[in-house]
Order: structure tokens, then sequence, then C-alpha cells
């Protein structure tokens, strides 16, 4: 399974490939609007600046803002030429559902976000989406079952053999990730401390603790 940071923090990003786990990267207006940008030129070299630090097959989900059929599809096709490894972002609307057909038939790459149930992943298969971002975290908030909607997400990909591929978002957990990776999903976008956090475990660190004492009670 691959991992995608949730971020547009460069230096986060720098932390993931230092430590061997970037796939790739996804943002989003409110992670954008946390960073050093001001307007949209410089939104624009925020989002080279991220492709430029990734690699080989990793790529960037950058979000498109507007609403209007049109809008998405200029802003769209603005988004998909600044750099190579950009997927165009698209929310799970009846117009983002036709711009991702559009942008489809233009070899253009998607993500299909703000995925909440069964129905909506399988219209963005069937129009072509390259990925799409069902939210695991927001589902469970309403007492809902996010992971069983993976769960029956992979089920009629598997079925229909749907090349879309399912990107895990809104995590907020490290049991989310492993849960993931057992139902077999291609890849979860997370926060980078969340990642960080399937690192430790106090018995691991006791464990540590304990040796280092021994070794330097007999090793004078």
């Amino acid at each position: 399974m691959k991992f995608f940071i949730d971020t547009a923090n460069l230096k986060e990003i720098e932390d993931a490939r230092s430590l061997g786990i970037l796939d790739g990267v996804t943002t989003n207006p409110s992670l954008i609007s946390k960073e050093s940008v001001s307007n949209k030129e410089e939104i624009k070299d925020h989002y080279i600046s991220i492709c430029n630090l990734l690699k080989d097959e990793e790529n960037l989900s950058a979000e498109i803002i507007s609403n209007n059929y049109e809008e998405m599809i200029q802003e769209g096709e603005k988004l998909s030429i600044l750099h190579p490894r950009i997927v165009v972002k698209v929310p799970m609307t009846y117009n983002g559902i036709k711009a991702i057909k559009y942008f489809s038939s233009k070899n253009i790459r998607t993500n299909c976000t703000l995925i909440f149930s069964t129905g909506q992943a399988l219209v963005a298969a069937k129009v072509g989406a390259d990925y799409i971002s069902p939210f695991i975290g927001r589902i469970d908030d309403v007492s809902y079952d996010g992971l069983n909607l993976i769960k029956e997400i992979k089920k009629i990909y598997d079925s229909y053999h749907f090349k879309t591929k399912i990107l895990g978002a809104s995590i907020r957990h490290s049991l989310h990730i492993i849960e993931c990776s057992k139902i077999g999903i291609h890849a979860i976008t997370s926060p980078i401390k969340i990642i960080h956090s399937l690192i430790y475990h106090p018995l691991t660190n006791i464990g540590l603790e304990k040796f280092l004492t021994d070794y330097k009670r007999k090793i004078k």
C-alpha cells in the first residue's frame, strides 16, 4: 500500500522523503491556506515546488476551487499543464462528475474527492476518475463506519475491474492505516504525524531502555 502525505508543507514532504515513505502528496484549499502564499500565482509556484520534490511515479493532487462546470474545466486544464506530476482533484458534485468525464477524455488525470458513499464511488469510477478519496474519519464522525465504506467500494471495484484507485483519506489515527492495508486498497493519504505514529510503541521504548541500561551496567 502506498503512503501519500496530506499536506502542502515542503518541510513535511522532505521529512517523508528522508524517512523513505513518500509515494505522493495530496493537498486541498485548507492546507494551501496554511502556507506562505497570498495569490493564485504564488499557489501555482508552490504546486510546482512540491512537484519538484517528487520522483518516479509519485504525483500531487491539486484541488480545483470552482463549482461552475466551465470554470472547473478551465481551472483543471491550467493545473494539468503546470507540471506532469499534477493530478486534478475534483469534488464529488454533479458538475464535478461532468468535469471528470471531460478530463478523462483529454487524458488529464483526476482524483474525485469528498466521497462519502458507495454510489458516489461507483459513479466516479464509471466516468473515469483515476483516484477516489473516501473520507474515512469524517464518516466515523457522523456515527457511520468509514472502513466499511472502503470495503464496499473495494468489493465493487474488484467485481467490475474498475481501474480507479482507492485513496483512503481523512485518516485520523494509525489504526485507519492498518485496516486500510488489510482491505488492500491502493493508498492512504495522511498527515505525516499519523504515519510517524506507526513507528512508535511504548514497549519498544521500554525494551530499548532496558537493553541500554544492561549494556552500560556490564560494559565499562
